[in-house]
């Protein structure tokens, strides 16, 4: 049978309205009262019943995760798996449960986002992306509805709790260790130029090349999918360009484990031929060949951190929005060397 408040009571010589305070943690209740009431639910071996007190609150105690894409491809990113592992290593500890949420199209996802908040099936959500003129964050300002970001706004910075890297900075660094190798023909593979990740790191490519003095031909630009796939396509076009680049920087390690595998396929070595420089620093980026120079942007703490504001937004709704920036740093291997 299971136990209930009025054993707890019963054992601790309170009253059950004692014990139920004791678990809400009111400061009403004496440190000397809470101590013999939390010895009795650890002897009486007592788990509290979190359906009935969401009831009882009018709350969830359920996260909603918004994908980008949909689960099959954004499962083949380890970025995602990543992030997600900060979000329930904080959530776990606040007894949180995760609702997670994809779709084939923007519009079958944006038509979960409705029925998770009409439906009151979360407290908050958590945006794994951040898209120019999203029709979602749109929607959750508009609703009122407790959410933050993992990515930089296009609008509102001032008015959305956001937790980012400066990858305005981190592509501008990226192109400045390529330069400073020597190298004077630099190509960009970069995402959908839709999502804000990949027009802050071009923007940040654009600015080293420009203070360099180089030339940023149409050509060396390229936008593909976070996938191998991606990184594939993008190097088969750049290598039959009249004149290739020498370096590439690749805004994501999978689409940079394609552009490996493609060189090599095709004859090539990284970092004799093309020294290539990637972001994320997922564990793969290590035992790729050769081993990616990888731009380390805390996958995991972004995910944390984006847990633990959004908590705390929800417990305090009318908390001032915050801007988290976590740094970043360019891990060194082996696939960057001067040009010939």
């Amino acid at each position: 049978m299971a136990v209930t408040i009025k054993d707890i009571a019963k054992l601790a010589n309170v009253a059950p309205s004692t014990v139920s305070r004791v678990l809400a943690n009111n400061s009403v209740i004496s440190e000397k009262t809470k101590k013999r009431v939390q010895k009795a639910i650890e002897e009486l071996g007592y788990h509290p019943n979190l359906n009935a007190r969401s009831l009882i609150n009018q709350t969830t105690n359920a996260i909603g995760i918004v994908m980008p894409d949909s689960a099959s491809k954004t499962f083949q990113n380890p970025f995602f798996p990543e992030v997600i592992r900060g979000i329930s290593s904080f959530i776990h500890t606040k007894e949180y449960s995760l609702y997670m949420l994809t779709g084939e199209t923007q519009e079958e996802i944006y038509n979960g986002v409705v029925k998770m908040v009409q439906g009151r099936r979360v407290d908050g959500i958590v945006l794994l992306y951040s898209r120019i003129d999203d029709k979602i964050m749109h929607y959750l300002i508009e609703q009122d509805f407790p959410f933050v970001l993992i990515g930089k706004p296009q609008n509102f910075a001032q008015e959305i709790t956001y937790i980012d890297n400066d990858n305005y900075s981190a592509g501008k660094d990226a192109a400045d260790y390529l330069i400073n190798l020597g190298h004077r023909h630099i190509a960009f593979i970069g995402g959908n130029p839709d999502l804000m990740v990949t027009k802050e790191r071009l923007s940040g490519f654009k600015e080293a090349l420009k203070n360099a003095g180089l030339e940023i031909p149409e050509e060396y630009i390229c936008h593909m999918e976070f996938l191998q796939e991606g990184g594939k396509e993008a190097v088969e076009q750049l290598i039959l360009l009249k004149q290739p680049p020498t370096a590439i920087v690749v805004t994501d390690d999978l689409m940079a484990l394609g552009v490996l595998s493609t060189l090599s396929e095709k004859g090539y070595n990284v970092p004799d031929d093309l020294s290539v420089i990637s972001f994320n620093n997922v564990i793969f980026s290590e035992i790729s060949n050769p081993p990616l120079t990888s731009v380390d942007v805390r996958i995991f703490q972004l995910g944390y951190e984006s847990a633990q504001s959004l908590v705390e937004k929800i417990k305090s709704p009318n908390l001032l929005p915050k801007n988290i920036i976590v740094p970043y740093k360019i891990v060194e291997r082996q696939s960057c060397k001067t040009p010939k």
